[in-house]
């Protein structure tokens, strides 16, 4: 399983360890990603998504079909 979420496309970012003596080396920033699965009301059934937590969140707000149609607007 990718650490991307399905939704908003969240994955992993890329940033500098900063020691004390100020020596950098590259790491990595894994996305808060779960498995959830979603009852869709219009098609009577669950689908399984890898969603971030802020997809998570944004979705117990909106719903899944305003959240889908947000996104193909962008």
């Amino acid at each position: 399983m990718a650490r991307k979420c399905q939704l908003t496309g969240k994955g992993t970012r890329y940033g500098n360890n900063v020691s004390h003596s100020h020596r950098k080396t590259r790491r990595t920033f894994k996305a808060n990603v779960h498995r959830k699965r979603v009852f869709i009301p219009e098609e009577n059934r669950y689908i399984t998504l890898n969603l971030s937590t802020r997809a998570l969140r944004t979705l117990q707000k909106k719903g899944l079909a305003a959240m889908l149609k947000d996104l193909r607007q962008k």
